[in-house]
């Protein structure tokens, strides 16, 4: 989060020099104070956070890779007369312990083409699909193995 505060600093101030680094280094120390005391952050969770890095960049290859063959599954549907989509709307559940990991999935979920997150109630989700067949596996499907990883990799490290 310093980083990130520090990085905002200097793109808004559209230049560096010597003075706006020391300010800034000085005003991202002190709003990472600042969220550290007053908003439930810590330290741990900036190095938890550096730790997930691969497995978020994994994670988003992945998404893309499911966006592009998902599109084109979306694109066989439109230009084929002959088939015909059969909407669906699925229900399933997931075992996920924390509400960033149904966040991830929701949102892959609704990114990906041709389906789109309804609602998320505890850990049951339920996704309209354009296409019945674009709902087959969505319970076990990549995005949930991969959070199911991060979650576990998480847990050893708190």
């Amino acid at each position: 989060m310093f980083l990130l505060f520090f990085a905002v600093w200097l793109i808004l101030n559209g230049k560096v020099t010597m003075e706006i680094c020391i300010f800034g280094l000085l005003i991202s120390a002190a709003l990472f104070c600042f969220i550290c005391k007053y908003m439930d952050y810590s330290i741990q969770s900036e190095i938890l956070l550096f730790r997930l890095v691969p497995w978020l960049l994994r994670y988003f290859w992945v998404l893309v890779q499911e966006i592009v063959k998902a599109n084109v599954a979306v694109l066989k549907i439109i230009i084929s007369p002959e088939l015909q989509p059969e909407p669906a709307i699925v229900y399933f559940d997931t075992d996920f312990k924390t509400g960033i990991a149904k966040v991830f999935l929701a949102n892959s979920i609704t990114l990906t083409p041709g389906t789109i997150t309804v609602s998320v109630e505890e850990n049951r989700f339920c996704v309209h699909c354009l296409d019945k067949e674009l709902a087959e596996g969505l319970e076990d499907s990549v995005f949930v193995e991969l959070l199911r990883e991060m979650e576990a990799k998480e847990e050893r490290w708190k």
